[in-house]
């Protein structure tokens, strides 16, 4: 599939907008959390997913996708959701749990919402594949051609979710893209050592449905693909399955000490760093400037830094408010 040059710079600037995002949310969540980690210190308490590395899974789908789309994404979600647009002053906000957060900070960071761009994620392994199913058949009963998107990590495909979610999508024929994140980690187990086939994607024959594993964590290699799968889904071909081979470069969460991962795969983490690698092919083939490449950065940076200085300065709930949007 040949891919435009504003494709490229497109898919080149949320990956870099999504990684300053995440280093500085990284700074934030670290503050008060020294000597001793405690991850109930600093401004922002509790865990803490970050997705960079995987950046290419997120802007390789999300680049053929509408506003209208809708899209679930998983516990570690920071990088699909700007790739689908959603509003990066409430997200900061709301992971600080403050007032003008997406969900006016009852939500945290793995739980985004943003009804303007219909994304969505949830802390609970595999829990948006069931709510994309039924989103993509309200598409279609809506008589639209919007198509819905579920992301979930590797260790979801061993949940019973998925297998219901395949199984139902195929039987009602629905536009939905079913999309694995590999990076071969489930918290601290391997795929491995969990999983009995060496690529999901071949689970997608149990369900009458392509599945189609995309090796290299390659922006346009994953382009490629998910564009074949978008078409099927709002042509009334059905649902597909993705598998992309991607790379967590941090640990599960904020603090993992990461004991279970081989050395020499840690050593080996920033030689595979997407960004630099998709940069540097876009400079060689001349589809990238140094004007161009400077331009993002800055764009990317101010985005970041206008964010989170909305979000520090951004009023905490009430406690009186923890009753509020609570429903028995």
């Amino acid at each position: 599939m040949a891919i435009e040059k504003d494709v490229h710079h497109w898919m080149l600037r949320k990956m870099l907008l999504s990684r300053r995002f995440e280093e500085a949310i990284k700074a934030a969540y670290m503050e008060g959390k020294s000597p001793r980690f405690n991850m109930a210190d600093g401004p922002i308490p509790g865990e803490m997913h970050l997705s960079n590395g995987q950046e290419p899974c997120a802007v390789g789908v999300c680049a053929h996708l509408t506003d209208h789309d809708v899209v679930t994404a998983t516990h570690r979600p920071h990088h699909i959701a700007i790739a689908k647009g959603v509003d990066l002053k409430g997200m900061a906000a709301e992971i600080f749990g403050k007032t003008t957060g997406l969900s006016g900070g009852r939500g945290g960071h793995m739980h985004l919402f943003d009804q303007a761009v219909n994304f969505s994620c949830s802390g609970i392994i595999g829990e948006g594949m069931g709510p994309a199913v039924g989103a993509a058949l309200g598409r279609r009963l809506a008589g639209d051609e919007g198509i819905a998107v579920s992301f979930i990590g590797e260790g979801a495909a061993n949940q019973g979710a998925f297998h219901e979610s395949l199984n139902l999508a195929a039987v009602w024929n629905v536009g939905v893209v079913f999309v694995i994140e590999d990076n071969a980690w489930g918290i601290s187990v391997s795929k491995r050592s969990s999983t009995a086939v060496a690529s999901n994607a071949e689970r997608a024959v149990a369900y009458g449905m392509p599945g189609v594993r995309v090796e290299g964590n390659d922006p346009e290699a994953i382009y490629s693909a998910a564009g074949e799968a978008v078409e099927r889904a709002r042509s009334g071909g059905g649902p597909s399955l993705l598998e992309l081979s991607t790379v967590r470069l941090e640990g599960h969460f904020m603090g993992d000490a990461e004991q279970y991962r081989p050395r020499e795969e840690m050593d080996g983490l920033s030689q595979n760093d997407p960004i630099p690698r998709y940069s540097e092919s876009l400079a060689e083939r001349g589809l990238l400037s140094a004007e161009d490449q400077e331009n993002m950065e800055r764009e990317a940076q101010d985005a970041v830094d206008e964010a989170m200085a909305y979000a520090r300065e951004s009023a905490l709930p009430e406690v009186h408010e923890a009753y509020q949007c609570v429903f028995a």
